[in-house]
Order: C-alpha cells, then sequence, then structure tokens
C-alpha cells in the first residue's frame, strides 16, 4: 500500500495480528533503530535489508513487534525507496518487486479513470467490479476499433464524446466525423431558389 496509508495500529492489529502481511513505503521522518542487518544483492538495486524496532512515542506503542525495512534503488529513475513489511521470510528483492506490482495496479485504475470514466462502482460485490470494469473496457476496445477502421483523424476522447452524443441519431459514424460536407443541396422542384445562378 502507498505510504499515505500507513498507520502503524491498523497495520499491527488488522493485518500483522491476523498473520497477514503488508509491503509498504517508510515515512521520511520515521523514528528507528537497526536490531539485525542482513546481506543483500547490491548488483540487483538492493542498499540494505535490516530488521527495525520503531523507537517513536506513538509508533512503538502502536507496533510493538520488529519490522522489517527493506532500501532499494531503482535504476532506471535514480530513485531510493524505503519499504516497511512484517514478512521476514520473503527477499529482500521480492519485497521491491511487490511494491512495484502495486504501483502497476495503481496505474491501471488511473487509466480506468481517464479513459473508461469509471467514477464509481454500482455494486460493492467483486462480481459488479468485475462486470462494470470488463464492460467499460469492451466498449472502450469497440469504440477503439471503430475509431481505427474508419480513420478517423480526431483522438479518441473527442471520437468517444461524439459517438456518446449522437447515440440516438440515424447518422453513420463516418459522417459525423467528414469535414467534405458539401452543404449546398440541390433545390427541390416545388421551391424557387433564393439565390441567384
Amino acid at each position: 500500500m502507498d505510504k499515505s496509508y500507513v498507520g502503524f495500529y491498523r497495520l499491527f492489529n488488522f493485518i500483522h495480528v491476523k498473520r497477514a502481511f503488508f509491503v509498504t513505503r517508510a515515512k521520511d521522518n520515521m523514528a528507528y533503530q537497526v536490531e539485525d542487518s542482513f546481506e543483500v544483492d547490491k548488483d540487483a538495486g538492493l542498499i540494505s535489508d535490516q530488521s527495525i524496532r520503531l523507537t517513536g512515542v506513538k509508533s512503538s506503542k502502536l507496533y510493538s513487534d520488529n519490522i522489517k525495512l527493506v532500501v532499494y534503488e531503482d535504476y532506471a529513475t535514480n530513485n531510493v525507496y524505503h519499504f516497511l513489511t512484517n514478512n521476514f521470510e520473503l527477499s529482500s528483492l521480492t519485497i521491491a518487486e511487490l511494491y512495484r506490482e502495486r504501483w502497476k495496479v495503481e496505474l491501471f485504475f488511473k487509466w480506468i479513470k481517464q479513459h473508461l470514466h469509471i467514477k464509481a462502482f454500482y455494486g460493492t460485490t467483486s462480481n459488479a467490479v468485475y462486470c462494470q470494469i470488463w464492460i467499460a473496457i469492451c466498449t472502450y476496445l469497440l469504440l477503439a476499433n471503430a475509431k481505427k477502421n474508419l480513420n478517423v483523424k480526431e483522438n479518441l476522447y473527442i471520437f468517444s464524446q461524439t459517438i456518446g452524443l449522437t447515440l440516438f441519431e440515424r447518422e453513420f459514424i463516418r459522417d459525423l466525423f467528414n469535414y467534405n460536407i458539401n452543404f449546398k443541396k440541390q433545390p427541390d422542384d416545388n421551391q424557387l431558389s433564393l439565390w441567384k445562378s
């Protein structure tokens, strides 16, 4: 989970005590003392793997057990990350990879919000959430496929907005984006022309 959600009371009582494990980022001002250090593969970007005990006034009371601190440098971005976990069995590289996978999930939901326009879920069960996401993804793919097949130059956002606005009109999709429409119609035989030829 993201470090903005770090609450040592919840981490200890709702996760650690229930025999589950977590991986999160440590806050910069976290006070702790090192209890033990373990060897790491420096070539993999690992800087340290330590067993620590929190020493902050509140945090030491809220989380009374040892916790694992993994320091990892991402060579692609040159960022250094501090990961906390209560799982001492997994390798430090696995802990870093788990957090990276969490970031991919977050990027996926960010993409969903931006492209699929899901602002809220209509149901709370896993089946309802899956159904809504799959319907939105199918709709997105149908629109992307139609845009490609019709050679529409507009971006996908404008394309989908236009389709949404004209959903119940009897108009060909290709004509909605045809800017070379000839607006001069032939005069009806029963009407006089307003313009002189």
